[in-house]
């Protein structure tokens, strides 16, 4: 079965195994009707937990998982990657784009000059930030049309025109 990852658990909240989920789709109805989750406890392993609460808070879940009494028991958890199976997610307008499909791309400037790759994408409220890791640098690409010009995700490359002071 293919997964994708929905979030990551950054923390737990109460003595009741509550975990903190920062969420890195879009929350919506979706997260209401969930039963189950996949929880990425070792490299590349994936557990099935069944959700015995969800409660959605802009881009924060907070779940509590069968088998995950006490704070004990969550804080094992915490850093590990939620998963979600692929044909749960819903498809995107044109130009539009995942975190997941973002994160890994080859990054170049319009020249054709490798700059790094995507390393990881933080919201901003008015757009999101993309991270390149470079050779020499990190570099923060703010997510605009004056910056980001194109993005091939089945090649696995971004082009991007760098503003003066990026």
């Amino acid at each position: 079965m293919d997964l994708f990852a929905v979030g990551e658990i950054v923390k737990t909240r109460g003595l009741r195994g509550c975990l903190k989920v920062l969420c890195y789709v879009e929350t919506n109805n979706t997260f209401a009707e969930l039963e189950f989750v996949y929880i990425e406890i070792s490299s590349g392993k994936k557990n099935r937990f069944v959700l015995r609460k969800i409660d959605v808070s802009g881009k924060i879940l907070f779940i509590e998982l069968e088998g995950i009494p006490d704070v004990e028991s969550a804080q094992a958890l915490v850093g590990c990657k939620v998963f979600l199976p692929e044909d749960m997610q819903e498809k995107l307008p044109e130009g539009e784009y995942y975190w997941r499909d973002i994160i890994g791309l080859d990054v170049y400037n319009e020249e054709g000059k490798y700059i790094g790759k995507i390393e990881s994408v933080f919201p901003t409220g008015s757009n999101d930030v993309y991270v390149c890791k470079g050779e020499e640098r990190e570099i923060l690409l703010p997510a605009i049309a004056d910056v980001i010009r194109k993005i091939d995700v089945n090649r696995r490359v971004m082009i991007v025109r760098l503003l003066e002071g990026l």
